[in-house]
């Protein structure tokens, strides 16, 4: 074994040992980012980056089932995102679409596409729907992929579907706004009946949300990472686990 990577192993067991008997986050969301400015770094083309993304999912869903993590979303296409020139986007739907049908023929993990789905091309929409569909008995960890996804659209496809709730039950206007809540909001969210994420973590350097899941984060703590995401390792998740277990959470108090 090289010496770095002698000292690499020893440092990573050294975060784990730390870890022991530290909190563990229920949900943690991941923002996927840096696929094409690896790819440029390393002389590839912008597909050759986002294959490599997808190609580290499984080693992320192996690291969250090892830490106790019960619920992870990841954000793999933006509603901006959709607006990116067809030679790039084509190709970028079919890695999505092989990458989360790998996922599903694991039988491993439950599948949640999230998103505005409506938005994707038709076979890219049936793609999801079908993968989703091959892990809907599965009891293990639960995954959304978010694609096609961003919170503000989420927000307000939430408020529509509530709206169109009440007035299919015959609801007025005015009884509507009187009994508006937090709660009715929620229950129309694309995580609907999952906890909030407790720790957001986004790759490549930058320190900004973008939308990724606005409501669902209000309380959340978050973990920026240098590394581009096909650079991500497995010390870089315990990284964040440890900055994670070692803060006070006020959840606003």
């Amino acid at each position: 074994m090289a010496l770095g990577d002698l000292l690499y192993s020893l440092y990573e067991r050294r975060v784990v040992k730390e870890l022991k008997g530290r909190p563990a986050p229920r949900h943690v969301g991941v923002m996927l980012d840096g696929n094409r400015r690896w790819a440029k770094a390393n002389g590839f083309e912008t597909k050759d980056g986002h294959q490599a993304g997808a190609d580290k999912i499984k080693d992320l869903l192996h690291w969250c089932e090892d830490a106790g993590v019960e619920v992870v979303t990841l954000w793999l296409l933006s509603t901006d995102n959709l607006n990116r020139s067809e030679s790039e986007i084509v190709p970028l739907l079919r890695i999505i679409e092989t990458a989360v049908a790998d996922l599903a023929a694991e039988h491993r993990w439950r599948l949640r596409p999230i998103g505005a789905l409506d938005l994707l091309p038709p076979e890219t929409s049936r793609s999801l729907a079908e993968s989703a569909a091959l892990t809907k008995d599965v009891d293990g960890l639960h995954v959304n992929v978010a694609v096609g996804y961003g919170g503000r659209q989420e927000i307000a496809d939430a408020v529509r579907a509530m709206l169109l709730a009440a007035a299919e039950a015959g609801s007025t206007l005015e009884e509507v706004a009187a009994d508006m809540s937090i709660e009715q909001i929620e229950a129309h969210l694309y995580t609907k009946g999952q906890p909030d994420p407790d720790l957001v973590i986004r790759t490549s350097g930058e320190q900004r949300l973008g939308g990724f899941l606005l409501w669902q984060s209000a309380k959340s703590e978050f973990y920026f990472c240098e590394a581009y995401w096909p650079d991500f390792r497995r010390v870089d998740f315990l990284r964040a686990l440890r900055s994670y277990a070692e803060r006070e959470r006020r959840f606003g108090r």
